[in-house]
């Protein structure tokens, strides 16, 4: 093949392979955000296990606790020297240790998300918000089959938390409406691309092995971004949150994408390996059978 025609083909196989290694992590990402975060079953599921960390139990409890004291004395000084406040501390988190606080802490989550993906896929204005009736329910249950003075005045109906502030809600349906559609186009686009880039490739075993460390790459970057985005967004809460609580979470919904991003990695790994050993077990090309035969005249004796 002439050298001016291996050249354009090179450049343009390189481009291509170039396109298709950088969608394929953010193909990766955006699948992961599309089919894991936005199926209740399967979040339901993960955030399951978390029920019996202590750093969610001691989250929760806070939270249900402040609500619970708060309603008792309204007046924050009053909360904080009520006399109960110690005793309903003790009641809430013997509760977050039983099993009735796990299948609140389920109920909990799967109306979370059923609620915000009601407010992704409709146009409703207002905060997306939580109901932790169960959790508040059960506290009072167990105050008041303790004999606790007052349990019967703590609300049930009016614990409504907000998840996602009104102003942030129209933000996050562009996002996701974005998100769901990358979801189908990145993944298709890194293929096309990716075979695309091979055939058009002068050498199709080394587009091959270039290919492979690209998606290789590609995979570690990912993994990268995901320890880096725990980092940040660890540091970015106010210091009333549970930080511990936080990262637990943050880790059980990205432990698909980490074990994705190492797929990727390895992958790419082997199939640049083996591209690489079956061009070295290839043997060289003859340089006899590749060489021209020269034609030269026939030898003419002289005439006596």
């Amino acid at each position: 093949m002439s050298p001016h025609n291996t050249g354009p083909r090179s450049a343009l196989s390189a481009t291509l392979l170039t396109l298709a290694c950088l969608l394929t992590p953010c193909a990766t990402l955006t699948t992961w955000a599309t089919h894991t975060l936005t199926d209740t079953p399967r979040y339901v599921d993960t955030m399951a296990p978390l029920a019996t960390n202590p750093a969610i139990r001691e989250a929760v409890a806070d939270a249900v606790q402040d609500e619970v004291v708060q309603t008792l004395s309204p007046q924050p000084a009053a909360a904080t020297d009520n006399p109960l406040t110690p005793f309903i501390k003790d009641a809430v988190r013997s509760f977050t240790r039983t099993p009735a606080f796990r299948t609140a802490w389920t109920a909990t989550n799967e109306a979370v998300h059923d609620a915000l993906l009601h407010a992704l896929h409709t146009d409703t204005p207002g905060p997306v918000t939580i109901d932790l009736a169960p959790v508040t329910a059960q506290v009072r249950a167990q105050l008041t089959a303790d004999h606790m003075p007052y349990a019967h005045r703590i609300p049930v109906e009016h614990t409504e938390v907000a998840v996602v502030p009104e102003a942030e809600v129209a933000g996050l349906r562009r996002g996701f409406h974005m998100l769901d559609a990358a979801a189908f186009w990145l993944p298709l686009a890194a293929v096309v691309l990716a075979v695309t880039g091979t055939a058009v490739a002068a050498c199709r075993r080394r587009a091959l092995t270039a290919t492979g460390l690209g998606t290789a790459l590609g995979g570690a970057l990912l993994a990268v971004a995901v320890a880096v985005g725990r980092r940040l967004t660890l540091a970015d809460l106010p210091d009333r949150i549970h930080r511990p609580a936080a990262a637990a979470v943050y880790d059980a919904l990205t432990a698909t994408l980490r074990t994705a991003s190492w797929l990727l990695l390895a992958l790419g790994l082997t199939v640049a390996l083996a591209s690489w050993l079956t061009g070295r077990r290839e043997p060289p090309p003859s340089p006899t059978a590749s060489a021209a035969p020269s034609r030269q005249p026939p030898a003419t004796l002289p005439r006596p």
